[in-house]
Formats: structure tokens, C-alpha cells, sequence
């Protein structure tokens, strides 16, 4: 039987919460080796360990055709010339898509495959929706100076796979550039570190 408080739940998006729902933190200290320039990620950690993002889950059924769905708020800042960023993920599921539904601030989105060279960006601003289709591994990146809110809407049985990212990370890296944000390859990314 339906009930009103179980399928309607409060979005607090200063905070990044969803009411009643499990929330995950992740801190500056979680992201080792997502950072290109490991030498500016040392020196950041050794000054502070700040929150960089958080997410508040839906995880309420499981069955076929469930969905779930995860409110996060990513913080602005850098490290060194890069901007905060998620960890990245790709699916359990290789075949599972996912929504993203751009709330508040001004972020970019790293897409590419899992098997392949192709590796494409982009943005994921208020009232914008990212489609991300199966066997796509995807970041979230904060370009702007204010917290970066969105929603990611996906399949009960994705799963989140970390560790294969961890091993290879993302071929693309957002710094900071004299014009504004820029995306490179990583592999060309000692040649654009800031002094």
C-alpha cells in the first residue's frame, strides 16, 4: 500500500541531503591519485583535509525496473591547478545509463568509455540534464565558486565500481587556465601546472 511520507522525501539543497536517507562524505584525504598533480595534492593534504563532496542516496527497492537516485553537492576549490572533483565511477552493471540533472552552480562532466579512447566533457549547469549511457565511466568536476548541486537518477542494480578508475583514472583533467576553465588530455598536463 502507498503512503504519502514513504514515496515523497524533502530535498535540502544547501546541504546536499535527501530527509531520512543515508549520506556519504567524501574528503580531500579520499581522493588519492585522482589528482594529476600528486605533488599539489601532498601539499594540500598536509595543510587540510576538506570536504570535497557529499552524496545523499535513495536506495529504497531493488527489484526490476527500481530506481535509485543520489542528491550530491560538490564544494569549489582546487588542488593546485585542478578543480575539485568527484572520484568517478563506472557501473557494476556496465550496461546501466544515468541521468544527471544540473540544480545549482557550474560544473563540467568527463564521459568516456570503458573500452576505447573515446573521452568527451560536458556541462552540467542548473536546469541542464546529462544523459550518461551504459559502459561510460563519468566525473563530476566544480568550475565555478559556489557548491555545485545535482541529482543522478539510475537503475537499482548499477552498482558503483570504483577500483577499475583507481587503476587507470580519467583521460581528461580540468585546470584552471587564464581564460577560464580548460580541459586537456592528461598526459599533457605537467606542461599546464600553475607556478
Amino acid at each position: 500500500m502507498l503512503s504519502v511520507p514513504d514515496i515523497v522525501r524533502r530535498l535540502d539543497l544547501a546541504s546536499g541531503t535527501i530527509e531520512g536517507c543515508p549520506t556519504t562524505e567524501r574528503r580531500l584525504s579520499d581522493l588519492r591519485g585522482v589528482f594529476a598533480d600528486s605533488d599539489a595534492y601532498e601539499s594540500a593534504l598536509q595543510q587540510q583535509d576538506p570536504l570535497i563532496y557529499r552524496v545523499s542516496t535513495i536506495q529504497e527497492g531493488t527489484g526490476q525496473g527500481e530506481l535509485h537516485c543520489g542528491l550530491g553537492v560538490l564544494m569549489p576549490g582546487r588542488v593546485g591547478s585542478e578543480y575539485f572533483m568527484t572520484k568517478g565511477h563506472l557501473h557494476s552493471w556496465r550496461p546501466a545509463a544515468e541521468f544527471y540533472i544540473g540544480l545549482k552552480g557550474r560544473g563540467i562532466m568527463l564521459l568516456e568509455t570503458d573500452v576505447g579512447n573515446d573521452s568527451v566533457w560536458c556541462n552540467l549547469l542548473p536546469e541542464s540534464l546529462v544523459h550518461v549511457p551504459g559502459n561510460t565511466a563519468h566525473r563530476t568536476v566544480n568550475i565555478g565558486d559556489e557548491p555545485l548541486v545535482y541529482i543522478g537518477i539510475y537503475p537499482s542494480d548499477a552498482g558503483h565500481d570504483y577500483s577499475t578508475l583507481t587503476a587507470r583514472n580519467f583521460r581528461l583533467v580540468v585546470v584552471a587556465g587564464s581564460h577560464g576553465p580548460k580541459v586537456i588530455r592528461r598526459t599533457d598536463f605537467p606542461a599546464h601546472r600553475l607556478p
